[in-house]
């Protein structure tokens, strides 16, 4: 099995973080919803990027999917995800991070994700792997030497999203750059912080990094061509595919659960906690949690809590 797509969503996962900024609007004045759209999940008909919302009498939640980097020109607003998001109380992403405390975040993560015995990432590869790695690295052209004081997991982030911003994919027309800012002064909140995802990747077994980072290193060329295939599913609206993009690779069983499983189902119990307060919410985070087998969904719907697509 081909498990790039597995760094791949590996790094999809933690893009987030990386790049979450604020951004500040006008707040839009809230209409009604419009529910006679809503059809069950297995009837819907794509028609942009994914939009799904559970629902009581008086709470709502909206569940979006992300793509965290995008290149210029996407036309994912819809109408449906605009009026869902001025309705709604509160933006809730991964992370949320105030204006200005990016860099500190950044700094953090790396220091995280620094070796601090003197190890070089380089030492941890026999010599077929050092090779596939430095010729990645100079496919980027970045030297070899530039990422050694660093862990498997923090090279292999950086290796992955290198190629896509050289190829014009912008966390500043990432989906969450837009929502911050069309959200306005709306509250905010977070499923996650930045010390927890970073805690994700830095507790990952040693040869669990070293794999992911391989997988980078080894199939650098299909780093774009792969994300352009997901955007397209993503903005089609097609879940059922962005999930076999992104998930059919999760091989490694400690990868999948750490990255993915584990977070959806501490999500999961979020969303089930929330909805014991009147409001409504427009929850973002990334695609490949809202999609395939083990998805928000399925998890929220093995607890008897209905979940219907909008979009």
């Amino acid at each position: 099995m081909n498990t790039y797509k597995n760094a791949l969503a590996s790094t999809a996962a933690g893009i987030a973080m990386l790049f979450s900024t604020t951004a500040c609007a006008q707040q839009q004045q809230k209409p009604t919803p419009v529910a006679s759209t809503e059809v069950a999940i297995e009837d819907a008909k794509p028609a942009g990027p994914a939009l799904w919302k559970v629902a009581d009498e008086d709470t709502t939640i909206y569940l979006f999917g992300t793509v965290h980097l995008l290149p210029e020109g996407i036309d994912w607003y819809t109408p449906k995800v605009a009026n869902a998001l001025a309705a709604s109380d509160k933006l809730v992403t991964e992370i949320h991070m105030e204006k200005g405390s990016e860099a500190a975040a950044g700094q953090y993560m790396m220091g995280e994700g620094s070796f601090t015995d003197g190890r070089k990432v380089r030492d941890l590869l026999n010599e077929e792997q050092k090779a596939a790695y430095e010729a990645a690295l100079g496919k980027l052209g970045v030297p070899a030497p530039a990422f050694d004081g660093f862990e498997p997991w923090f090279v292999a982030m950086n290796m992955s999203i290198i190629p896509l911003l050289q190829k014009g994919y912008s966390p500043d027309a990432g989906v969450e750059s837009a929502l911050e800012e069309k959200a306005g002064d709306m509250a905010r909140g977070e499923l996650e912080t930045v010390a927890f995802q970073t805690s994700v990747f830095d507790g990952l077994p040693m040869n669990v990094q070293v794999n992911y980072m391989m997988e980078v290193a080894t199939n650098i060329d299909d780093v774009v061509p792969m994300l352009d295939k997901m955007v397209d599913e993503w903005a089609e609206g097609d879940a059922d595919a962005l999930a076999e993009l992104m998930n059919e690779g999760l091989s490694d069983p400690v990868l999948a659960e750490a990255l993915l499983y584990n977070r959806n189902a501490n999500w999961t119990d979020w969303i089930d906690n929330r909805m014991d307060t009147p409001g409504t919410v427009f929850i973002a985070v990334g695609a490949g949690h809202l999609a395939g087998e083990k998805s928000v969904q399925d998890m929220l719907e093995d607890r008897d809590i209905e979940v219907t697509r909008v979009q």
